[in-house]
């Protein structure tokens, strides 16, 4: 048996509409399946890695780069540079 979509719910609206006004009908609300919960701890989103201060000189282009697409995306632009090294560093380890 194929799962209920909805897709026959928009046309009973339509059947329940009278010049744009929603008639109400009193009818057992199908619930759906209940999900366990998937979602992480609140702490398990925390990164906490140990940090070390380095000074780093990029050029003007790369800094303007990362400080627009933080700006744009509303993220610091060291945390995005150091989120892409850590990427490069971790897509090493698995080569």
């Amino acid at each position: 048996m194929a799962p209920d979509t909805g897709a026959g719910v928009r046309s009973d609206m339509k059947k329940n509409r009278i010049n744009n006004n929603i008639i109400y009908t009193d009818e057992p609300i199908k619930l759906g399946k209940l999900v366990g919960d998937f979602l992480p701890r609140p702490e398990h989103l925390v990164f906490r890695d140990k940090k070390t201060r380095v000074t780093l000189t990029l050029s003007d282009r790369s800094l303007e780069f990362f400080k627009s697409a933080a700006k744009k995306h509303g993220a610091s632009y060291q945390g995005m540079i150091r989120r892409l090294i850590d990427y490069y560093v971790a897509s090493q380890k698995g080569a």
